[in-house]
């Protein structure tokens, strides 16, 4: 297998997505999970750029990588100074890492318009810049910056600046794609002049997300001749994001035969993404190929059924490969086979008959505003009372709740709930900091002398959602309630057009759920 070699910029330009600060913390912690991954290259940012960076380079040089190679990131010489004299040259140098990579102006708009100089004054400093480092034992990587841009407007100037980092000893030419807006047969083609041009000089490629071609323009670049890959995990990166290595590595690996991370990695890439994205304290997109949770995902009444009699029918890997697993949707676009599957789940013995109730239940509440997508022990209570022995847990009587705002009192909500627990009529009142929050404790006054255990069930997050905003007060709401117990975690959902009864359908579910459940507690 031919290797690629992928070196990753999240520390870098992966932080200057809108949104993102890491901190040093923050980047050493990622690090040892790209470490962990096998990349070749992780770009720990600018020493010269802010003290944080400097700081990210001082902390790293007493941690020892299994796999990756350190880069520091800067930018040639100052136009008519030189290298050893130049402040960034010097914070590349002070970093210690054993990799500096280093970027240049490729186009003639930025030669004139953004350095202010002349075609000559730059191919100096690039060439002055890679050869004073290389002369310090540095593993010098070269980012030709808006090569294919300037490509465009002055293709013979493009190719003199990487002639002028090759001449200098650059060991690596990595192809930007800086605005991301080339399309892969470009990519591709002048891949191929460049690996012409440069047989003795391994091609690198770095794409930007701009014309959603960054994952695709990679790798175009892989099937023109480059060899190293520069991206991000998730995609991160400034405006529309960098080439994500998530898709990228195991295109790669699966699909296109490069070894790009040591064998067995590759499942460790969803908790990876996910880790990644729970560190820069942004929420997992779930739609992410390969590693989002919906990626394998199925929801049609018409994959399910196939999906059930063979895997691969509805699939294009087996999710295990990357890490990540299948699941099975319940909705009103579902079939039989949804609900089969998720009572499976369950671990639930479900008639098809039951099954069809279930379904049809499913599918008229939802047109009344409930979703079950994200609350799917909702669904599973609906599995569960279509059992034969099936007892609930209580009957409701009444509940009554009172929220008063009196001068001299302040607020006030108070939860009235009446039920009926296997004939014994139990009554119970309780006082909350809202209305919810007092039905919630009313009803657990009254069912933990029968079940204890309620008692380590936490209210873990509280959703509202109105459904028609047109009717304004009178609208519809859904309600989704996280209930926690240690490290169990799951959800269920109410809806109406009176948020305090959609809000006690899902706490009655939620609580069903966990004593039935989760935790297959009876009558104790």
């Amino acid at each position: 297998m031919k290797q690629v070699y992928i070196y990753d910029t999240t520390l870098r330009d992966g932080t200057q997505r809108e949104g993102i600060s890491l901190s040093v913390a923050d980047k050493l912690r990622i690090t040892r999970l790209l470490d962990d991954l096998g990349v070749a290259y992780i770009e720990g940012g600018w020493p010269g750029s802010n003290p944080k960076d400097a700081a990210y380079f001082e902390a790293i040089q007493g941690i020892t990588l299994k796999h990756a190679r350190i880069a520091a990131f800067g930018s040639t010489c100052r136009k008519h100074s030189q290298p050893q004299d130049d402040e960034n040259i010097r914070a590349l140098v002070d970093a210690q890492t054993p990799v500096v990579t280093l970027v240049g102006k490729t186009s003639m708009l930025h030669v004139t318009e953004v350095l202010q100089t002349t075609p000559e004054e730059n191919l100096r400093i690039i060439y002055d810049s890679v050869r004073y480092l290389k002369t310090l034992g540095k593993e010098v990587i070269y980012d030709a910056e808006h090569f294919f841009d300037g490509s465009k407007l002055d293709p013979h100037y493009a190719l003199q600046t990487l002639q002028a980092a090759v001449d200098g000893g650059a060991d690596w030419i990595v192809l930007c794609d800086t605005n991301g807006g080339s399309l892969p047969w470009e990519v591709t083609r002048l891949v191929e002049i460049v690996r012409a041009m440069f047989p003795e000089t391994p091609l690198g490629i770095h794409t930007h997300n701009d014309a959603e071609l960054a994952v695709a323009n990679t790798l175009a670049a892989v099937q023109g001749g480059a060899t190293q890959v520069q991206g991000t995990i998730n995609g991160y990166g400034e405006r529309c994001g960098n080439a994500n290595l998530c898709s990228i590595i195991p295109d790669l690996e699966i699909k296109m035969g490069y070894y790009c991370v040591p064998e067995g990695a590759l499942r460790h890439l969803t908790h990876l993404s996910r880790t990644v994205a729970e560190i820069a304290n942004l929420a997992p997109d779930q739609h992410l190929a390969y590693v989002g949770k919906s990626a394998f995902a199925h929801k049609g009444g018409i994959h399910v059924a196939a999906i059930r009699r063979n895997v691969d029918s509805y699939q294009h890997i087996d999710p295990a490969l990357v890490g990540n697993e299948m699941r099975i949707l319940v909705s009103d676009l579902s079939g039989r086979g949804n609900v089969l599957s998720k009572a499976e789940e369950f671990g639930l013995d479900v008639t098809d008959a039951a099954a069809i109730r279930v379904l049809d239940k499913i599918k008229a509440l939802e047109n009344v505003g409930y979703v079950f997508e994200g609350a799917e022990a909702s669904i599973a209570v609906r599995l569960y009372r279509e059992q034969s022995d099936y007892r609930p847990l209580f009957t409701l009587i009444d509940f009554t709740v009172i929220v008063e705002d009196r001068r001299g009192r302040g607020q006030l909500a108070e939860a009235m709930v009446k039920i009926d627990l296997e004939g014994d009529v139990i009554h119970t009142a309780a006082e909350g900091n809202g209305p919810v929050n007092a039905l919630d404790l009313a009803l657990r006054k009254a069912l933990i002398p029968r079940y204890p255990q309620l008692h380590d069930f936490q209210l873990a997050d509280y959703k509202v959602r109105i459904l028609d905003g047109a009717n304004g007060t009178a609208a519809t709401t859904r309600v989704l309630i996280d209930t926690q117990n240690g490290a169990k975690r799951w959800s269920t959902v109410g809806a109406g057009t009176n948020i305090i009864q959609a809000s006690w359908l899902a706490l009655v579910d939620s609580v069903e759920y966990g004593l039935k459940i989760a935790y297959d507690v009876v009558n104790v």
